[in-house]
């Protein structure tokens, strides 16, 4: 039972792991074989709302793995970053800013998912002793790099899971040791996060597609993520050769009404107030894709099509290729205008979650996460991955999953108890999900009462809790393109697929905002300030009592008595007594 379990968790990350080669026998310079790509992907959503995704892809021809040398020398790949890897022994990085909630039954999956907040997950290499110490000193480098609050990661938000987040480079790392996994689901992302994000590109802002990202457009939508994803991969099938690859997205949605008028018709120009003019020098490849599947009216047309299988669906693109000069035309400038008249057919996603917190009053509450496998007639294992906070003490016996009113009994189950203000509790579980089918997992707990320090400085505002994870192989009503190419684009190759007849998906439900028992505020400033009146009334009277000196004040003469004896003065007669 154990060794099917462990093969139906393997499987479900078959879809991204990349095979392990050797390495070239031949040695060529990096600076000669460092690569740099851009994209643009535009998608009408079915809502009426438009998707657009930029990837940049840098590739590093250099192996730390196996030379575990120090670079000195940096051309496209950012030398912040190069460092980083050096320094603390990464293996692989994955970190990510989200403002806003991705609504999968509204927009349909999308190309690279990611929690609201802030999200970051780390492979160590094996020789690393102090795994929690690297951990520290990485959070606190990243939090300056990126101008983020990553330096509140610590222990009591940081979990190890076995199962659920595998490498998706290079290697089958299995010993979970080495991995650590944090979000800051309340984590607001703004452009003092974007701007150092937009310097790791070899062009920065100046030129190319990156020229488009401007922020007073781009948080000025429904949707917002930014993500940095560091990785060792093969450079060609056969994996002869090795190097570090960044992939730099950005996602954004823009909202119909607040920004298209209610008119389903887009533009560069409405979009990110910019066209494109020309391409990053600096790039071997500088494209943009059109989804026209639903026929929408492009203009200018261009004779280049492409189709592409992605997310289980057969998309057809329309490409423009930026590294082409008479692709600009005599204005050089190149504004794409899109139109649209009916709604978009948008395939209905076949695994979707949610999750939400149920119960009454501040004592005891239930978590309760949903989730749906709309494939008509095929079953399919997920690994649900649960990092609960220590103040929410869960009550696993309370463990329920019910499938069609039905107990479904998990595969594999993984729990880490918490520790008070040490770690978070780590919940993870193989279920198996049945055809068109709702699956609900329950659990209760109780909430704690924190020191007075412990709370925030809104604590009637709640406490967040980050998003549950899904993993798992979707069956695809299409057959996969398993084929490795160089020209493949970059939003349907950041996951490899291995099987023509499923692809992997990983779903985050929303995060939780839960009310703990909260102390009234304003009594220790009642308290402060009514102590300090009555000292100061008190202390006041006695000190004057102790340090003030009385003397007996004679009673002065009346007024008659006092011109007398001025005018005797001045006569030289004795003065009245």
């Amino acid at each position: 039972m154990l060794f099917s379990v462990i093969a139906t968790i393997t499987q479900i990350h078959r879809g991204i792991l990349l095979c392990d080669g050797t390495k070239d026998s031949e040695s060529f310079t990096a600076a000669a074989r460092d690569q740099f790509q851009e994209e643009l992907v535009i998608r009408p959503l079915h809502s009426g709302d438009i998707y657009a995704s930029f990837q940049f892809r840098t590739l590093w021809d250099t192996d730390f793995l196996q030379e575990r040398q120090k670079v000195s020398h940096y051309r496209l790949f950012p030398k912040s970053l190069g460092q980083v890897l050096s320094k603390f022994s990464v293996r692989e990085l994955h970190i990510s800013f989200t403002q806003g909630f991705w609504r999968t039954m509204q927009w349909g999956q999308p190309f690279i998912p990611s929690p609201p907040g802030a999200e970051l997950w780390v492979w160590f290499h094996d020789t690393v002793s102090d795994v929690d110490g690297n951990w520290k000193e990485l959070t606190n480098v990243l939090s300056g790099i990126f101008c983020a609050s990553l330096n509140f990661i610590d222990l009591t938000n940081t979990v190890q899971p076995s199962a659920s987040f595998k490498p998706l480079g290079l290697g089958n790392a299995t010993d979970h040791r080495f991995l650590r996994y944090a979000t800051l689901p309340r984590e607001i992302v703004c452009t003092e996060n974007l701007t150092p994000w937009k310097k790791l590109l070899p062009c920065g802002s100046k030129a190319g597609l990156s020229v488009l990202l401007k922020s007073e457009k781009l948080f000025h939508s429904s949707f917002h993520s930014q993500a940095v994803h560091i990785r060792p991969v093969c450079q060609d099938e056969q994996c002869t050769s090795k190097a570090w690859e960044l992939r730099q997205t950005l996602n954004v949605v823009f909202d119909l009404y607040t920004s298209g008028q209610g008119k389903k018709e887009w533009s560069l120009f409405k979009m990110f107030s910019r066209t494109l003019t020309e391409a990053c020098p600096l790039a071997t490849s500088s494209k943009v894709y059109v989804d026209i599947t639903d026929n929408p009216e492009l203009s200018p047309a261009t004779p280049l099509l492409s189709q592409a299988v992605v997310l289980g669906d057969r998309r057809t693109y329309s490409v423009f290729d930026l590294t082409r000069a008479e692709m600009f035309g005599q204005l050089r400038s190149l504004n794409l205008l899109l139109r649209w008249k009916g709604d978009s057919d948008m395939l209905r996603p076949l695994l979707h979650a949610e999750r939400y917190v149920a119960g009454f009053g501040l004592q005891t509450g239930e978590i309760h996460t949903v989730i749906y496998n709309n494939h008509p007639y095929r079953a399919f294992p997920v690994l649900l991955m649960d990092s609960v906070p220590w103040y929410l003490q869960l009550y696993i016996h309370t463990l329920t999953v019910t499938s069609k009113s039905r107990d479904n009994k998990p595969s594999y189950i993984h729990y880490q108890p918490a520790k008070d203000r040490h770690r978070p509790h780590l919940l993870e579980m193989l279920i198996q999900l049945p055809p068109h089918s709702m699956t609900e997992v329950t659990v209760q707990f109780e909430r704690a009462l924190l020191k007075w320090t412990e709370y925030t400085p809104d604590p009637n505002h709640g406490f967040y809790v980050g998003s549950s994870v899904v993993s798992a192989l979707v069956p695809s009503m299409v057959a996969m393109n398993t084929n490795f190419t160089q020209d493949q684009p970059l939003f349907s190759s950041f996951v490899p697929v291995k099987e023509e007849s499923s692809y992997f998906v990983r779903v985050y439900t929303e995060p939780l905002l839960v009310n703990l028992p909260t102390p009234d505020f304003s009594m220790p400033y009642n308290v402060i300030c009514l102590t300090c009146t009555v000292v100061a009334v008190g202390y006041g009277s006695f000190y004057n009592l102790l340090t003030r000196t009385f003397q007996v004040d004679e009673p002065s003469l009346p007024l008659a008595k006092r011109l007398a004896n001025l005018i005797r003065r001045i006569r030289g007669v004795p003065l009245l007594a």
